[in-house]
């Protein structure tokens, strides 16, 4: 059995779930996203194919890629194509113990972490301290089931639109 464990995230959401807008994220967090690429270097990542199309860089660097979608011949450059979570995840977990990686990281869209929060043994959130505006929602899951482990407030920077809060929970 691996040892590598499924997180969630990193999720960005605001007060109202909402993670995404317009096929993009709904605010400019730079500290944000210089805290997931941290937490998500040299670690396998795990996304839908939106997510994938919405990055600024394809593939994201120095991190195993693994693009889910519906469509079989999709061929994501630099990424490994998948059809079905499971094997994504199975794929994920044997590259992370090749890479000494001990978790992989499912990183979007919103469908995608309703597949990996029930599977999950930690969630990476970050909670945005406002109200936007967006068509994509996490999926709401049972707070009560995790303990906040670590909890880190960031005031809203020169780079940054919004306060935030990085959170690390971890199933009870």
């Amino acid at each position: 059995m691996s040892k590598v464990i499924l997180t969630a995230g990193p999720i960005a959401r605001d007060r109202n779930g909402v993670i995404g807008k317009g096929g993009g994220l709904p605010w400019r967090l730079k500290t944000d996203m210089q805290s997931f690429k941290a937490l998500t270097l040299g670690k396998p990542v795990i996304m839908g194919r939106k997510t994938w199309e919405s990055l600024p860089l394809k593939p994201l660097p120095r991190r195993t890629n693994i693009v889910l979608s519906r469509d079989g011949s999709f061929q994501p450059k630099g990424a490994i194509p998948c059809e079905d979570f499971s094997e994504a995840v199975q794929i994920a977990r044997e590259q992370a113990e090749e890479d000494g990686a001990e978790e992989v990281c499912v990183i979007g869209g919103a469908s995608l972490f309703a597949l990996a929060l029930p599977r999950a043994r930690r969630i990476y959130l970050t909670e945005v301290l406002a109200e936007v505006e967006g068509d994509v929602h996490l999926t709401p899951f049972d707070e009560s089931a995790w303990t906040v482990v670590r909890e880190e407030a960031h005031p809203a920077g020169p780079d940054d639109e919004h306060p935030f809060v990085l959170k690390v929970l971890e199933r009870r």
